[in-house]
C-alpha cells in the first residue's frame, strides 16, 4: 500500500509523493455506525495511542482509535522500497529504553534489530567541512575523541558530567537547581566556554546539538540537552549506543504494526483513519469528538495523543487551561529536515560527515547497504539553515552532494517533511528554554474526561518512541482503573 506522506526521487521517475508502507491501513475504517458509544476514544496512532488502545482492548474496553493520517506510526514510520526500509521519522532503539524494549520482548523482535554503523568498508572515515577552513579526515577514533571531548566541557556543569544537578533523569527536576538551566539556552552555554574550545570543537559540538534540536543554537533548551545526555548515561558513548546505534531491520513500521494486529484481534478495536478531528467537546457524561468531514463519535474517555505543535488547532471545550495552551503556542523547536540518499559507491557504508554551517544539511552516516549494493545515507539539516527538500530537489541533492563533493552519486531520494505535514508541524519533540520548566507538569495533567498523552510531555525519553510508549502507558492505566467494571465479590456463608 502507498501512503500519501513522504515523496521519493529518481532520475527516471523525478519527484513523486507518497511512498510505499506497510503501516497504510485498508479498509481505512471498520466503523459501521457512528452512533456507537465507547469506553474510550483515542485521538492518534502514533506509538502512544496505539499502545494506549492495545491495552485498554486487552483490559476489555471498547476503544475507537481515530487517525488523520492513511498509516499508523504518525511521527516514527518507515517505508520499503525495493525491498529496502527507509525510516522516515523516529528510527534508533536501544535497550536502554526500558518502554520500548519490553515491547521489543513482547513481541519477540528482539533479533529484529540490526547496527547501524559498519566499519569495514573502504571510505572508513570522519569527515569534518567547515567552509571556510576546507575539509578534514579523521579516523573514526579521532571523531570519538574530538565529540567526546567537546560534549563533556558542554555539559559538566557540576564537575561529575551533570550527575549531581540531573541525578534521576526520569525525575529531571529533582535537584530544583536544574531549572536554572531551563533558563538558558545552548548558545549561552557554548559562549561561556568559547575560550576553552578548539574551532573543530565548537564545529562538530554545534552540530551534534543541532542534530538533536534540530533548531537553533539559540532556541535550543540547555537543560533539555542535559536531560538528553543524563538519560545516555552521562557519557558519550551512551549518546551513541542510545540515540543512534541500532534500528529494526524491517524498519519501525513493522513494530508498530504489532501493537495494531493485537488490538484487533481483541474483536474491541474499532478504527477510523483518514479523519482529521476538528473538535473535542467533553459533556461531563461523555465525550463527543468530531471529524472535518462532519462524523461525530463518543466515548466514557478520550486520550489525545494530539503533538504539542497541533493542539492549537484542535478546538477544545471546556477550554484548555491558559498554561496549556501558552506552552501550545510556543511550542518546540525541532524542524528538521530528514533525507535518505542512495548513492552508488557501496564504500561510503563506512564514512560518516559534518558539513556546517555552510551546507543545508549538517550531518550524515551510512547508514545500510540497499539490494542494489549502493550506500543509504542518511543526513540531517534544520531550521539553523533550512530548506523544504521537496520544493527544490536540485538544492537538496546539492545539499547532499556537498557533505562529502565527489562521493555523492545519488541514485535515490527519499524524505517525509515533517515541518509542512500539518498533523505534525516538526518532528521529535526539543524544548525550547523554559518551556518544559514551566509548563511539564500541565501539559501532562487530565482536562475533565480528556487525557494527554504524547512523547512531547514524557518524563523519560521525552520525544523518543520510549518516551511514546511510556505515555500511551499511562493514559491506559488511568482509564482503565476508571471504567473497567469491577469484578464480582463471592460471598463466603
Amino acid at each position: 500500500m502507498t501512503s500519501r506522506d513522504g515523496y521519493q526521487w529518481t532520475a527516471t521517475t523525478g519527484l513523486r509523493q507518497g511512498v510505499p508502507s506497510i503501516g497504510v491501513i485498508s479498509p481505512p475504517t471498520n466503523v459501521l455506525s457512528t452512533t456507537e458509544d465507547w469506553d474510550v476514544v483515542v485521538v492518534g496512532a502514533g506509538y502512544s495511542g496505539l499502545t494506549a488502545s492495545r491495552d485498554a482492548c486487552l483490559a476489555g474496553l471498547k476503544v475507537l482509535l481515530i487517525e488523520a493520517r492513511d498509516r499508523i506510526g504518525g511521527r516514527s514510520w518507515s517505508s520499503n522500497i525495493g525491498g529496502y526500509p527507509f525510516e522516515m521519522g523516529g528510527t534508533w532503539l536501544s535497550w536502554g529504553q526500558p518502554h520500548i524494549w519490553r515491547e521489543v520482548s513482547r513481541y519477540q523482535m528482539r533479533s529484529e534489530l540490526e547496527p547501524c554503523f559498519d566499519f569495514s568498508r573502504g571510505v572508513n572515515h570522519f569527515e569534518l567541512r567547515t567552509g571556510s577552513q576546507g575539509s578534514s579526515i579523521f579516523s573514526h577514533l579521532e571523531e570519538d575523541a574530538l565529540l567526546a571531548s567537546a560534549l563533556e566541557k558542554f555539559v559538566d556543569v557540576d564537575g561529575a558530567m551533570g550527575r549531581q544537578i540531573i541525578p534521576y533523569p526520569h525525575d529531571a527536576f529533582h535537584n530544583p537547581a536544574a531549572r536554572q538551566y531551563d533558563d538558558m539556552s545552548a548558545l549561552d552555554r557554548l559562549n561561556a566556554l568559547a575560550q576553552s574550545l578548539t574551532p573543530n570543537e565548537r564545529a562538530v559540538l554545534e552540530s551534534f546539538i543541532l542534530l538533536c534540536s534540530c533548531g537553533t543554537l539559540e532556541t535550543t533548551s540547555f537543560f533539555e540537552f542535559l536531560h538528553w545526555w543524563a538519560l545516555c548515561d552521562y557519557s558519550y558513548k551512551g549518546c551513541l549506543q542510545h540515540l543512534i546505534s541500532y534500528k529494526f531491520k524491517g524498519g519501525q513500521s513493522s513494530f508498530a504494526i504489532k501493537f495494531f494486529r493485537e488490538s484487533l484481534r481483541t474483536g474491541r478495536l474499532s478504527y477510523a483513519f483518514n479523519s482529521p478531528v476538528q473538535s473535542i467537546n467533553d459533556h461531563g457524561d461523555r465525550v463527543v469528538v468530531k471529524t472535518r468531514d462532519g462524523r461525530q463519535y463518543s466515548g466514557a474517555r478520550l486520550i489525545s495523543t494530539i503533538p504539542l505543535n497541533v493542539l492549537s488547532s484542535v478546538h477544545f471545550s471546556p477550554p484548555l487551561s491558559p498554561q496549556r495552551m501558552a506552552a501550545a503556542n510556543i511550542g518546540h523547536v525541532n524542524q528538521c529536515v530528514k533525507v535518505h540518499a542512495e548513492v552508488s559507491c557501496p564504500d561510503m557504508r563506512s564514512w560518516s560527515g559534518i558539513s556546517y554551517p555552510f551546507n543545508k544539511l549538517a550531518y550524515a552516516i551510512g547508514d545500510g547497504t540497499t539490494p542494489a549494493g549502493n550506500t543509504h545515507i542518511v543526513c540531517f539539516g534544520g531550521a539553523h539553515n533550512h530548506i523544504q527538500p521537496e520544493e527544490d530537489v536540485e538544492a537538496t541533492k546539492m545539499a547532499v552532494e556537498n557533505m562529502s563533493p565527489g562521493n555523492m552519486d545519488i541514485k535515490r531520494l527519499v524524505f517525509h517533511n515533517w515541518c509542512k505535514d500539518e498533523f505534525a508541524k516538526g518532528a521529535w519533540f526539543f524544548a525550547p528554554p523554559q518551556l518544559l520548566s514551566k509548563s511539564l507538569d500541565e501539559l501532562r495533567c487530565r482536562h475533565g474526561n480528556v487525557l494527554f498523552a504524547n512523547s512531547d510531555w514524557a518524563v523519560g525519553w521525552r520525544s523518543f518512541i520510549d518516551g511514546a510508549i511510556e505515555e500511551g502507558t499511562r493514559a491506559a492505566v488511568t482509564v482503565i482503573e476508571e471504567l473497567r467494571p469491577a469484578p464480582a465479590v463471592r460471598s463466603h456463608l
